[in-house]
């Protein structure tokens, strides 16, 4: 998974009027939970674009200059209810050694076959918890939709999984091809057309052979 740096400073005090101050001068409070000692520092509000306002997911690495460098998620934050500024971050800290689990988006590809026959992609779970060390975490989940047709469906069985596991049963359904009512249509015209056709030469054939019958009966007629 790709990794973002974020340069924060190391906090001295935590109570609320320093917290105050430092939302006051552009500053978003953070903490880092999971190591030997909790960890709580400051960032510029400006360090977290690239890690919330996008639908992709990365990993942490907090450079706190002097006071050394630690890898993290983000686990947490909390927007204010009217003007949706930054007001806390929480961060879990991270280990090459440990497991960790982190909602990973899904990422589809390809233009199904279904749906250029009439049929609708409905895609029914967008991001699903994994769980794998951090080397192995994916940037997200890959499903193509070329060879699908109506009806076809794609669970998380279907996923090949490289270093890491869902944390959902296997049947968990991601997508699938659902028919619609042009979909419909076109397969009752065609069974129509189909129908229509075979009654036609069903009712060429029998001409021909009332045809045939018509006269050897005149043919016996004659000779009478």
């Amino acid at each position: 998974m790709k990794s973002i740096t974020i340069n924060g400073s190391k906090r001295e005090s935590v109570g609320k009027r320093a917290t105050k101050a430092l939302r006051n001068a552009g500053q978003v409070p953070c903490v880092v939970y999971g190591g030997d000692d909790v960890l709580h520092f400051s960032a510029d509000k400006t360090e977290f674009q690239n890690l919330i306002y996008t639908p992709d997911v990365h990993t942490v690495v907090i450079d706190m200059g002097d006071d050394g460098k630690v890898d993290a998620a983000l686990q947490d934050i909390q927007f204010h209810p009217v003007t949706d500024e930054i007001l806390h971050i929480d961060f879990y800290q991270l280990f090459q050694d440990k497991p960790v689990s982190m909602t990973i988006p899904v990422r589809v590809s390809g233009n199904a076959r279904g749906v250029k026959n009439g049929g609708v992609l409905r895609i029914i779970n967008r991001r699903f918890r994994v769980r794998a060390l951090p080397k192995d975490l994916p940037d997200f989940i890959g499903v193509d939709i070329t060879e699908m047709k109506i009806g076809d469906v794609r669970k998380l069985s279907d996923i090949e999984k490289e270093g890491y596991e869902f944390l959902h049963p296997e049947k968990t359904v991601i997508c699938q091809v659902r028919t619609s009512r042009t979909a419909i249509v076109d397969e009752v015209d065609e069974e129509e057309e189909d129908e229509e056709g075979v009654e036609g030469e069903e009712g060429a054939a029998e001409g021909a052979e009332g045809a045939a019958e018509g006269g050897e009966a005149t043919e016996d007629t004659s000779k009478e």
